[in-house]
């Protein structure tokens, strides 16, 4: 038998499921793809295993332990299928969801234009009990039992299975949640519940309430999956036609992991898993390659997700949503827009060209999949001008050209524009639609977009990458090793972590320090209970501290980290100092000083951390010359140069201080980095690759390759299109 080493990562999208395995004796890292499998994602997800492990010359019982990125959750909010849920709240509070912010969404300057969307739950589905407590969480009216039964007995009579409970001020004390619970499991069983005070301690109604129905939505879909690849892994990896545990982990929304058994209690905090990997893995490439300030663009089959990492940590926030849902838990802050390699290109009723959000997806996918698609796709416009090969998967999946060139010439004769306009405007396009997310991450943050550099990893995030640099002043891209893959491997390189929350919303000046004390140590024995089911000996846990504060009166909070210590005045006056500065960093002024000005502690956080062993990033060889990598031209297309023929280079012949020139294609197993004229790429000693544009002391002049050895430039012209061979390589 052989022994255990193997640690894989697996992110499961919604075109492809990436796969990274780590040996953990040699460090030999192996990557993969394959197809993903909608109508039972784990056949895909034991599928990349299998593949994986092939590479290795391995079998599954070598295998120590899988991280996984999901997006079942994720995907069933962003469809809307959001059904068969019901709601139980406090009496006089039936129509909190209907009420919800009594706002109108930007962009609806005028509110009458603005249909409001359906709610989670209609309110026939909404159910009230009587009992009420206190904002301290003293009980006023005693809880009804009674009512409670008939609540219960409602939603059994309707075969409402999945129940999300909140009542007043249970974040102050859960004693009617969990009585009513127990009434729940005591007349239907069968139900699955949520309860506000699990879910979200912490203040604010309608976000609490809608934060549980996600949780209770979500809840029996992710029991599904991951008990049905939990079950799947332990027969694939045992040797001897039985099963073996491995260690199986679902990445949350937090930036964590938590193991399987944990996470079927808490499904909530997958809702972002699969863009919260790749936010990690991109942190963890910039750190190591010296960039502080990271701007990532996670492209996929469907979307783009970008993100905001500063000195290795992705932004954080508890203000976000997952489709209509404000969803109000610890997630990386990620903006998400429609623009993957499968969002269709389409015409409005005006006579304008739009791209996406809608998406081929994996099936039928673009036209030049072949699969039945006929709708022209951002993948099309990016194969017909030569910027990715004729091939996916390093010709594992053929594309049809032509088919996409028709696709593409049906849309270009509706618009009145030649084919290559066509397919350059679909590219354009998306390109502002991924610049103005990443404007939102940054900008609307009070950040300078052009002090970053941009990371690009997924199946198509580098495809517009020198767009970008342009479009928004970029200090230049990098792009890791093995791109389409960074979101598995950043599935290896996160520990577990669970986030535990407690409203006490008083003055700074009024703070008693030895109630906060107990609060925070209250918080802190839930984070080390948590860590003990997950296996971690208590020298090896961590706990940080942090605490949500405002100014008096404001509505919104600043999260600052708490230090370790004992919580007295000396420790809440630096806490204090720290809101200052964060809140002029955010907003451009504070009231440090201003005693008319007080200073407002209203949530309570712990974060317990359980470190996991993670893999080293391998430094690559210095390059030996480039002719090994170049194998070929093709034919490209770029805005400022028209049609030139592109060198084409394979990315795994490329060594530590390698540069190519453009016009070039860098091609590889998962990915394609088109280098537009005026760009340069140059490897640095991880095997990342970084975008820059030529200063003029380096730019080559147009149409000139220099091989390794140094050959002469040349330009070739046709009768009517002046043709250039691009690609300068040293």
């Amino acid at each position: 038998m052989t022994d255990a080493r193997i640690r894989i990562g697996i992110d499961t999208g919604g075109t492809f499921t990436d796969v990274v395995a780590v040996d953990e004796v040699t460090g030999e890292v192996a990557t993969t793809k394959t197809p993903s499998t909608p109508a039972d994602p784990a056949e895909g997800f034991l599928a990349g295993i299998d593949k994986v492990l092939g590479q290795l010359g391995l079998g599954g019982e070598a295998i120590t332990a899988v991280s996984h990125g999901t997006t079942v959750a994720t995907n069933k909010l962003l469809e809307g299928k959001v059904e068969n849920l019901g709601f139980i709240t406090t009496e006089g509070y039936r129509h909190i969801l209907e009420i919800a912010r009594q706002s109108v969404p930007d962009g609806y300057g005028n509110s009458y234009f603005w249909v409001k969307p359906d709610r989670i739950v209609p309110v026939d589905r909404v159910r009230t009990v009587r009992g009420r407590l206190s904002v301290t969480g003293e009980e006023i009216r005693p809880f009804d039992e009674q009512e409670a039964r008939a609540a219960a007995r409602f939603f059994k009579e309707q075969g409402i299975k999945s129940i999300g409970v909140c009542f007043l001020h249970s974040y102050a004390n859960p004693v009617h949640e969990q009585a009513m619970r127990d009434i729940l499991l005591e007349e239907y069983p069968e139900a699955s519940i949520s309860l506000s005070s699990d879910v979200l301690r912490e203040y604010r109604e309608y976000e609490r309430s809608v934060t549980t129905l996600v949780d209770a939505a979500v809840k029996p879909n992710i029991r599904k999956y991951v008990e049905n690849i939990a079950h799947r892994l332990a027969q694939f990896t045992s040797s001897e036609g039985g099963t073996r545990e491995v260690p199986f982990y679902v990445m949350k929304s937090n930036g964590g992991v938590l193991s399987a058994a944990e996470v079927v209690h808490q499904p909530i905090t997958t809702v972002l898993s699969g863009p919260a990997a790749g936010a990690i893995g991109a942190a963890r490439v910039a750190e190591a390659a010296g960039v502080a300030k990271v701007l990532t663009c996670d492209g996929g089959g469907t979307s783009t997700d970008v993100t905001v990492v500063v000195d290795g940590e992705p932004a954080l926030t508890t203000e976000g949503s997952v489709g209509a849902y404000p969803t109000k838990i610890p997630m990386i802050d990620v903006v998400t827009v429609g623009a993957g390699g499968g969002s269709i290109a389409w015409v409005t009723p005006e006579g304008t060209l739009k791209v996406g959000p809608q998406s081929g997806g994996a099936d039928p996918g673009p036209i030049c999949y072949g699969l039945g698609g006929t709708e022209p796709t951002i993948t099309d416009a990016h194969v017909l001008l030569g910027r990715i090969p004729p091939h996916l998967l390093g010709g594992e999946i053929p594309l049809d050209v032509e088919a996409a060139r028709r696709g593409i010439a049906d849309l270009a004769e509706r618009l009145g524009l030649s084919l290559e306009e066509c397919a350059a405007g679909i590219l354009e396009i998306s390109a502002w639609n991924q610049a103005n997310a990443l404007r939102q991450i940054s900008v609307k943050r009070g950040l300078d977009v052009r002090d970053f550099t941009l990371v690009t990893f997924g199946g198509s995030g580098s495809l517009l990458a020198c767009r970008l640099v342009d479009v928004l002043g970029l200090q230049g891209v990098l792009v890791p090793p093995n791109p389409g893959n960074l979101s598995a491997y950043g599935l290896l390189t996160v520990d577990v972590r669970n986030d535990y929350v407690r409203t006490h919303v008083r003055r700074a000046d009024r703070l008693d320090h030895a109630e906060v004390q107990g609060l925070y140590d209250e918080l802190t024995a839930e984070a080390d209970q948590a860590l003990a089911r997950e296996g971690f000996a208590k020298e090896e846990r961590r706990y940080v501290r942090t605490g949500d504060l405002r100014y008096a009166g404001q509505a919104f909070e600043v999260r600052v980290d708490v230090p370790e210590g004992p919580i007295d005045y000396s420790l809440c006056a630096r806490v204090a100092e720290m809101f200052h500065n964060s809140h002029r960093a955010l907003y451009g002024y504070d009231f440090a000083g201003d005693n008319s000005q007080h200073v407002e502690w209203v949530n309570l956080r712990v974060t317990g951390v359980g470190p996991i062993r993670k893999p080293e990033l391998q430094q690559i060889p210095v390059g030996k010359g480039l002719d090994a990598a170049v194998t070929g031209t093709r034919r490209a297309y770029f805005d400022d140069e028209g049609w030139v023929d592109a060198v084409l280079v394979d990315r795994a012949g490329l060594g530590a201080g390698d540069v190519v020139e453009g016009p070039a294609v860098l091609e590889e197993f998962g990915s394609t980095i088109p280098v537009h004229p005026g760009f340069t790429a140059r490897v640095d000693e991880y095997g990342n690759v970084r975008l820059n544009r030529q200063t003029k002391s380096n730019h080559a002049p147009s149409g000139s390759v220099a091989a390794a050895a140094g050959s002469t430039s040349e330009t070739t012209t046709s009768s009517n299109q002046a043709s250039t061979t691009g690609g300068r390589l040293r």
